[in-house]
């Protein structure tokens, strides 16, 4: 049983959409921080579930690895093939299936892009509201259970994906979830689905909540003198029920990153990006109320946006954060970290990772969710500077520590993949050997992105 033989036969499945030039090989193996380059032996682009479903029976009678590829905007190494074997991109599995209004909600292939999905609903007053930041593929998202910037108000991939078609490692097709609200039926395999990260089976379609588009938007941007400061008003603000859709720090690194980056004039001060939704009424009130928790902690003046393409803009300071901050450093390479804590301890995690970084001497600009303790760092490092690098990934771990001293996960949002793997037994102790044998039983002969989320096995 070989991987060869396996792509032999794939080929025959897929002609001229089996791929293993140099050059696509060498683009699926790339990462966006700081993973060295592990391209997968060939490149599969599936167009149905029936295809996906026949090379995953080629993949397990050949023992061959599979790992799931969406856009490759992932952070710690999960679409990397790091064992070689057979990359499944999804590019070509990008149809909107159906979208129902009435029951407010689509169903999409996984290739599908947040943006993508966004523009088809345009003319049925409904969106979808999970937004990382990068314009994902929805499969992608589900894989990884990723949230982002309106996940205080609308939550995350896991409270929007209401059912999955899956194929698991032998290659049967599988349907979790349905189109109700709710069920009580049995146990919750679409909740196990999102986030597994393509260890248990490849996701080939998506039923996705939507939402209304709300009747009235307003954005805004406030500088404090601290990031304390500003981490504070987050926590007073979630404290007194304001409804926000959006709140989000970037760190005066961040803020000035993006000056020269974008040729915007900022104060180079800590900033919450802001955003409301709701009725005309309802927005001004809670904005009212922000201002006046703003005022207490010495938040400065705030300029509003209600047109869309000024919201846009404003965005566009947190969106284009991490090339601006890469652009400051030509060359250098990336560890993009995150960590979620209770709302309760955030200042503290926020000021004791800033201490930290500067007591390195490390350029880590924080930036991040704080409207549900989730916030990032990105660590900058000279690639060619072995003790930079080290120190880089020694300050992550110290990051690590804090998070979970306080309460805390190692990711909120980012995931496990290869990069976190060793923190895993840390945080969930036996019940990180529990997940391993799931994994053994849905994938007896671990085919499946292996090497990530689960313990090595013997």
């Amino acid at each position: 049983m070989t991987i060869q033989a396996a792509i032999g036969k794939l080929s025959s499945l897929l002609g001229q959409r089996l791929a293993c030039s140099k050059t696509e090989l060498a683009q699926h193996g790339a990462s966006e921080t700081h993973f060295p380059l592990a391209p997968p032996d060939a490149v599969a682009y599936p167009e149905t579930t029936e295809e996906v479903a026949a090379l995953m029976r080629i993949c397990a009678a050949h023992r061959c690895p599979v790992v799931g590829w969406g856009t490759g905007t992932s952070l710690e190494g999960q679409a990397q093939a790091f064992q070689g074997g057979v990359c499944v991109d999804f590019t070509r599995m990008n149809r909107v299936l159906e979208v129902s209004q009435a029951d407010m909600h689509a169903r999409v292939q996984p290739g599908v892009t947040r943006e993508a999905l966004n523009d088809e609903l345009r003319a049925t007053g409904l969106f979808f509201p999970v937004d990382p930041g990068a314009n994902a593929s929805l499969g992608g998202m589900a894989s990884t259970r990723a949230s982002g910037t309106t996940a205080v108000r609308y939550g995350t991939m896991r409270d929007n994906v209401m059912g999955l078609e899956v194929v698991t490692a032998t290659g049967q097709v599988i349907r979790t979830g349905t189109a109700a609200r709710k069920t009580a039926a049995g146990y919750d395999l679409t909740a196990l689905f999102v986030g597994s990260e393509g260890t248990l089976g490849l996701i080939t379609e998506l039923t996705l909540r939507l939402r209304g588009i709300p009747e009235a938007i307003s954005a805004a941007v406030c500088a404090f003198d601290t990031a304390a400061d500003a981490v504070n008003c987050v926590i007073d603000t979630i404290q007194m029920g304001v409804p926000m859709a959006r709140i989000e720090l970037v760190d005066a690194a961040t803020v000035r990153a993006v000056n020269a980056y974008a040729g915007m004039n900022l104060p180079e001060k800590p900033h919450l990006l802001l955003e409301f939704h709701g009725s005309e009424t309802g927005v001004a009130e809670q904005a009212e109320v922000f201002g006046a928790i703003a005022a207490d902690h010495s938040g400065a003046r705030f300029d509003w946006a209600t047109k869309t393409e000024d919201r846009n803009t404003l965005w566009a300071v947190r969106h284009n954060a991490f090339h601006a901050i890469m652009a400051m450093r030509p060359g250098a390479r990336s560890l993009v970290t995150d960590i979620c804590v209770p709302i309760s301890r955030l200042a503290e995690a926020v000021e004791a990772c800033r201490t930290d970084l500067e007591s390195a001497g490390i350029d880590g600009p924080i930036l991040g969710h704080v409207g549900d303790g989730n916030f990032h760092a990105v660590l900058i490092f000279d690639p060619e500077d072995a003790r930079e690098e080290q120190k880089v990934i020694d300050a992550s771990n110290r990051l690590v520590d804090l998070a979970l001293s306080l309460g805390g996960t190692v990711s909120g949002e980012h995931g496990i993949g290869v990069g976190k793997l060793p923190y895993m037994k840390r945080e969930h102790g036996p019940a990180w050997a529990l997940m391993g044998q799931v994994k053994a039983a849905l994938d007896p002969d671990g085919i499946m992105n292996p090497g990530k989320m689960t313990p090595p096995r013997n």
